[in-house]
């Protein structure tokens, strides 16, 4: 497909067809089956223990805590050599648990054989995060309002956060739906993608403000025109970004360790979506609140 060749404009009601099916798959995953919070925003503890130059299984691992009778919510055996265990509490262990767990785990594999790293967070603790989290996006979103009103207009501000929102729920969307874990990586992961989406709905804004001096604007078919015009102009920079980007973050997520994988599924997710608005959302709801602009006109002038 040459995408040179698609009228952007003409085909809006079917990417805005798409995009507020997906949004409201979303929210009745949301209101469904919610998020699956991680440890820092819920109460509770993980372990990782990692057995050197030793593998084991997740049947292994269950029976060893079945053992100590700390039984946790969720067991994951991943690693280089599937060497690393990482267990789930939806609790705080206490000192005495966590020291049973640990010589469990020596006894079986070795003492020189095993480390491990403990994330505890309090009730308090976690909700503060959570909120938070929230008020990163806010004041990041209020922050881009501001900034896009100043250097362009009011509507560039307005339907650029709208993208960035619409990107920021599809990742949300899609880790309800699959149950993933959402931690602090992934609000990291989540304001990352708000920064790459403005940039590049930014580029497009860019350029039709550059048209809008050197068109003739004075209908609405004219407008799209110039709106269509800009997209095709950058729309080889948007899709080789894109890529690059993409590339990067799918890399991450193949290659990269168990730690960092949610976060690079999460920036591969919204790195997709925010290629896909910036194209075919932030200009399209731009150029519908510029045309009412235009009518208003049409108005005054009949009127006067």
């Amino acid at each position: 497909m040459n995408f040179r060749e698609i009228d952007f404009v003409k085909n809006r009601k079917k990417f805005f067809s798409l995009s507020i099916a997906i949004t409201v798959l979303g929210l009745i995953a949301l209101l469904i089956f919610n998020l699956n919070y991680g440890v820092d925003f819920t109460s509770g503890t993980t372990l990782d223990v990692l057995i050197d130059e030793n593998s084991t299984t997740k049947e292994k691992a269950e029976q060893i805590y079945q053992e100590t009778g700390i039984e946790p919510s969720t067991i994951t055996v991943g690693g280089d050599n599937n060497n690393r265990v990482n267990a789930r509490f939806e609790k705080v262990l206490s000192e005495d648990e966590r020291i049973g767990i640990i010589s469990a785990f020596q006894n079986e594999f070795g003492a020189e054989q095993v480390s491990y790293e403990e994330n505890t967070v309090d009730a308090e603790i976690a909700k503060e995060l959570g909120l938070k989290a929230i008020y990163a996006v806010a004041i990041a979103s209020i922050g881009i309002i501001i900034y896009v009103s100043i250097r362009f207009e009011w509507r560039f501000a307005l339907t650029a956060v709208v993208a960035l929102l619409h990107d920021a729920f599809i990742v949300i969307s899609l880790f309800s739906i699959f149950q993933l874990e959402v931690n602090l990586p992934f609000v990291a992961a989540v304001l990352t993608i708000i920064g790459y989406s403005i940039n590049d709905t930014i580029v497009i804004f860019d350029r039709i403000r550059e048209n809008l001096q050197k068109f003739k604007i004075k209908n609405f078919d004219d407008l799209a025109n110039m709106v269509n015009t800009s997209i095709k102009q950058t729309l080889t920079r948007s899709i080789n970004t894109a890529l690059t980007v993409v590339f990067a973050a799918f890399c991450l997520f193949i290659f990269g360790s168990e730690s960092i994988k949610l976060f690079s599924l999460a920036m591969l997710i919204g790195l997709i979506s925010g290629a896909y608005s910036s194209i075919f959302i932030a200009s399209q709801l731009w150029l519908i609140l510029k045309s009412k602009s235009l009518n208003k006109k049409k108005t005054d002038v009949i009127n006067s």
